[in-house]
């Protein structure tokens, strides 16, 4: 249904517009989710401007971020309240969806932006960074999430940007805490994206590629050419009425916008019935086959896995 609905949006030719919706963005009180709240409410949103203020770590609180993002929408023509609840609890994931219903009505979108660092290599990462870090990136999303497709569901409408990274996806030294959070929000986009299916529910998920306040320690002098404003228009359309796409990660940056997914290869096949058990040997005779890159399917849920090699096991 959604492949069918896209092809004829696709045909029709596609307007991003946001007039009469409302988007939830959290930690939209700088850097990407900024961006995103300046770019929407251009788009016609109503914005609900989320951010409790705090530094990169995660510490201390200041409405001032948020209120001086609503200052700009406001400035600027548009409409946006703001809101300082924490996205890491599930009493401040709910205010933040209520924030946006009881102004506006209605929330149509939410993006999950928010997140902190506390970087450390593995064998030094204290309990409490590890805590802190999920709970802001991973537990948050799902508080907020959870709210939201709530009301989703009963307005049989919904759009939801997660935020992933290219530290979760591929890998980066001293972010095990953030890496696995990261990752752990690919695997809530992909349920997601099954149970909101039927709703008109879509969830896609972006790694973002750009110079904040967050990655200044990594991308160094690169950090201009990322700007944040570029990662914007990718999410507006994933955000938009007009995406018709559901359970996708897109890598954005720079000027660049790649689809990045997880591959099963063709691998190596033994029929159990006909030749026997799998063995050891097996394994280490056809690891060529196994490794390969070339020969791949994307599955789009666990079903199609299965799909492809149970016929395989009740074949004679």
């Amino acid at each position: 249904m959604v492949c069918d609905l896209w092809k004829w949006r696709k045909r029709e030719g596609l307007k991003i517009d946001f007039a009469n919706q409302v988007v939830v963005i959290t930690g939209a009180g700088g850097g990407l989710g900024r961006s995103y709240a300046l770019l929407l409410a251009k788009l016609g949103a109503a914005v609900v401007v989320n951010d409790l203020g705090g530094s990169v770590h995660g510490e201390d609180a200041d409405s001032s971020a948020a209120d001086a993002v609503v200052e700009e929408i406001r400035e600027a023509g548009g409409n946006a309240i703001a809101d300082y609840s924490t996205v890491a609890s599930p009493e401040g994931g709910a205010a933040i969806v209520e924030a946006g219903i009881e102004e506006f009505g209605q929330v149509d979108v939410l993006i999950n932006n928010a997140g902190i660092l506390r970087d450390k290599s593995f064998l030094k990462l204290e309990p409490d960074n590890i805590q802190a870090v999920l709970g802001v990136h991973l537990y948050g999303a799902f508080y907020v999430t959870r709210s939201a497709f709530a009301h989703m569901k009963e307005k049989r409408y919904g759009r939801v940007v997660l935020t992933s990274s290219a530290s979760g996806l591929f890998g980066n030294f001293g972010q095990s805490n953030y890496a696995a959070a990261k990752m752990g929000l690919v695997g809530l986009m992909n349920v997601l994206k099954l149970e909101g299916a039927k709703h008109d529910i879509l969830i896609n998920t972006v790694a973002p590629i750009a110079g904040t306040r967050m990655t200044e320690d990594y991308l160094g002098e690169a950090a201009q050419k990322f700007d944040a404003a570029s990662v914007a228009p990718a999410v507006a359309y994933l955000a938009s009425s007009s995406c018709g796409h559901t359970g996708e990660i897109w890598s954005v940056g720079g000027g660049s916008v790649r689809r990045v997914f997880v591959g099963l290869s063709g691998g190596y096949f033994k029929h159990p019935g006909e030749e026997g058990p799998l063995t050891v040997e097996d394994v280490v005779a056809n690891l060529d086959v196994i490794r390969r890159e070339d020969d791949y399917s994307v599955p789009f849920s666990l079903q199609d896995e299965l799909t492809g090699l149970i016929p395989r096991l009740l074949s004679e």
